[in-house]
């Protein structure tokens, strides 16, 4: 189905334009953006128009336990124990409840202006580590609910071996992640004939970390990805905590990306997600091989990892975008509000991700978010060009604190001011999911999420 929209104002790659007329063709691609044209019959859209915003780091089932780790459980309360309460989790998610919490979360991303998303997916095996019939069957599971909601997404299989630095077995929880370079590689064979022709999807692969793979596993999985699809997106958690720094560099003698960038071709096939202790060094190989980093604002604050350097990283125009990781936030806005302030903390000044060619802030972390997350997801998204795929947000134009703004101030006050949802509409490959504010499938989704959270809770 063709489609048309018309905004009075759009934010398109160079920046702000007026009265920009969007066409979509069948496949839901944008053939025609054109700035000062007439709507010519074309629906207007209520507010300024944004790219739709890629999600590039999720773990969808994590959902369930948002805000559930806020309780002392040790004086030096960290990832490491935080992650005792994920396992917790992990025991008792059946494939029900994998699809039920992705579903009422990839709705509640949409709503907030997320229209794609990159899943790390590392939940593979039954309640007791062994693998089911099907060995996707979990994977089948987002899948489906992505699809139900119409988001758009690229799935990631994990690749999870070790349980620590020094080829430590993997304990009772782990073992639902256990796989080989082998086993992720033909479960990817079979997911990609599977969904084959689904324009919507795409595949890549995740070596969890420089913990959870060794060196022959790690090469192994890139040569693989050679043969199955060679631009495919790589992702790999690196440098998140200041323990596993340390131990990187006691088992193996280097830090985690310089240990990654030694053995793998990395490009821009690869996202380091988090990259949070990156060193001045690393970060500067990241920006030369033009690998993303992946930061995930919200989730690094909730587990007190610590804070990337990311006004050097702006002003070098390294590339980088958002992700929601274990989604204590659906929403790219806070993601992005969360970002800046922690710069104003670090360095005690204002407005950092700015110059004075680029002055506003919002403007820039919502261009820049979406350039990176559409390099990390492999997808023909992140800005309103023709060729890319229709992935529209329309901001609520109506709202009383956009008031006689001109569009940019419009866009910092829904990410500054913490007044509520600013998002009106959402289209996906063109086609509307979200219409005044609502999802189709919302009312649905969140019985079938409250249902899950009741059996979850009963085992627990």
């Amino acid at each position: 189905m063709t489609g048309t929209l018309f905004a009075r104002d759009a934010l398109l790659p160079g920046g702000w334009a007026r009265d920009v007329r969007l066409e979509w063709d069948e496949a839901g691609t944008l053939s025609r953006v054109n700035p000062g044209a007439a709507p010519e019959g074309a629906p207007v859209a209520a507010g300024p128009v944004l790219p739709g915003m890629p999600n590039l780091h999720s773990h969808a089932f994590q959902r369930a336990m948002a805000g559930l780790a806020e309780t002392r459980g040790h004086p030096t309360d960290d990832f490491w124990t935080w992650r005792e309460a994920m396992y917790h989790l992990v025991a008792h998610l059946e494939p029900e409840d994998v699809g039920a919490i992705a579903r009422q979360l990839y709705i509640e991303m949409l709503k907030h202006g997320y229209t794609s998303v990159a899943e790390f997916h590392y939940l593979q095996h039954d309640r007791q580590g062994k693998p089911y019939a099907d060995r996707g069957e979990l994977a089948h599971r987002v899948v489906d609910a992505a699809r139900e909601t119409g988001l758009a997404m690229t799935l990631l299989p994990v690749l999870y071996v070790n349980g620590g630095f020094g080829h430590k077995p993997l304990n009772a929880a782990q073992r639902r992640f256990a796989g080989t370079a082998e086993s992720i590689a033909d479960l990817l064979r079979e997911l990609i004939g599977h969904y084959a022709n689904e324009p919507w999807l795409r595949f890549g692969v995740a070596p969890h970390s420089a913990r959870a793979v060794d060196a022959v596993q790690l090469t192994e999985l890139v040569q693989a990805m050679e043969g199955i699809d060679a631009t495919a997106p790589i992702h790999i958690h690196a440098s998140e905590q200041v323990g596993e720094v340390r131990e990187c560099f006691e088992t193996q003698g280097v830090t985690p990306i310089d240990w990654i960038m030694d053995l793998a071709p990395v490009d821009r096939r690869w996202c380091f997600v988090h990259a949070t202790h990156a060193t001045d060094e690393e970060r500067e190989r990241m920006r030369h091989a033009g690998a993303v980093a992946g930061l995930c604002p919200t989730t690094e604050a909730n587990l007190g990892d610590g804070i990337f350097a990311f006004a050097e990283h702006f002003g070098r125009e390294g590339r980088w975008g958002i992700g929601g990781d274990s989604h204590v936030s659906r929403s790219p806005l806070e993601e992005l509000r969360a970002l800046e302030y922690s710069q104003r903390l670090a360095r005690q000044i204002r407005n950092v991700s700015s110059s004075g060619t680029q002055p506003e802030v919002a403007t820039n972390l919502w261009l820049g978010a979406c350039a990176g997350g559409a390099q990390a997801l492999g997808q023909p998204i992140g800005a309103l060009l023709p060729g890319r795929r229709a992935d529209i947000v329309v901001l609520d134009g109506g709202k009383a604190d956009f008031e006689a703004l001109a569009a940019p101030a419009t866009l910092a006050v829904a990410m500054f001011s913490g007044a509520g949802n600013p998002v009106r509409d959402v289209f996906v490959s063109g086609r509307p999911v979200v219409v005044d504010g609502r999802h189709r499938l919302e009312d649905e989704a969140r019985g079938g999420y409250r249902e899950s959270l009741r059996r979850l809770r009963d085992r627990t």
